[in-house]
Parts: C-alpha cells; structure tokens; sequence
C-alpha cells in the first residue's frame, strides 16, 4: 500500500469517527447560568475568603466539548496585617471537556484565559504597580441535569494573578436554550 494511499485511508477512518462521535452528542447548543459561592486568597499579605458571584453564558458543540465564557466577581479580601483590601474581578473564556458518568451526571474540566481586574493596584501582591492583566484559569466541576434544560453545578476554579491564585467555589445553576 503507498504512503499516501495509507495517508488517505487513514483520513477517511477519522473524519468517519468524528461523524460517528458527533452524531451520538444529544446535548448542544447555548446555555446560560449563574453561581455563588466562596473567593479564597493565602498568598503573602492575604489569607482570607469572602462571598463570591459569577455569570457565564456558552456554547455546548456536543455532549463532549463547549466554549465557556463568564465573570467572577472575588468580593472583598481583607489582609493579615496592613494594606488595602484585594477587590478582584475576572472576565473569563474557557474550553470545557465534559465527561457523562450516566444521562444526567457528568464531570468537567475547564482551561482558558481570563483578563483580571485589581480595584487598587497592590505591588506587594502582584509584584509590580499593575491593576489589571492577563493570565490563566482553570476548574474541574461536577454538573447535575434535572431536565434536558436546567442543571446544577459544583466547580472548583483557580485563577492565576500573576504570581498569586485566587480560587473559587461554586454552587451553579445552569439553563440549556
């Protein structure tokens, strides 16, 4: 068999998988949601958590994959001694792997960019006099479907603020159009 027969042979059998792996996915389309839960900071001059929110709004391809994008608002995080308050925000876009445990239970991943927004700059935190940037995010969570639209989830998320993470707990609800 020639290389580019094999080549060929090859490319036809994954677009033919993918067709295949496509045409299982029942979920797709756009969602929407919101979540409240916890902020947490221990780096250097902070150690503290407080009241946390976020909306997100995406785009489901299949059951396995879909484009997330969102805003977390961190609240207010006091320091251990001196310093001003840490009052953080976050525009987020992230890709988001799905795996279906049953019909109404899966897990996720996510990975991205997000643009981070500082209220003050705090060069003891961030290292320079910067109030805003740009860095990664990334979560894992849990997603319960009580009907083909309305979900509950559980993430856990991490984002990175140049050299300091701040992390977020969740409780969300999702709504599929």
């Amino acid at each position: 068999m020639s290389k580019n027969k094999m080549l060929s042979t090859a490319l036809v059998a994954v677009i033919a998988g993918a067709a295949a792996f496509g045409a299982q996915a029942a979920e797709k389309g756009f969602y929407a949601g919101a979540g409240v839960g916890q902020s947490f900071v221990d780096e250097r001059n902070y150690d503290d958590e407080d009241t946390a929110f976020s909306v997100f709004g995406g785009y489901q391809f299949n059951r396995y994959f879909g484009l997330e994008a969102g805003y977390a608002d961190f609240g207010k995080l006091e320091p251990r001694g001196t310093g001003p308050e840490l009052e953080a925000s976050s525009v987020y876009l992230t890709a988001v792997g799905t795996v279906p445990f049953t019909d109404r239970f899966s897990g996720y991943a996510k990975a991205g960019f997000q643009r981070w927004d500082l209220d003050t700059a705090i060069p003891s935190l961030v290292g320079n006099n910067d109030d805003n940037g740009t860095d990664p995010t990334y979560g894992v969570g849990l997603q319960y479907r009580f009907t083909d639209s309305l979900a509950l989830r559980g993430e856990y998320s991490r984002f990175e603020v140049k050299d300091t993470d701040l992390d977020l707990a969740q409780l969300q609800v999702r709504y599929d159009f």
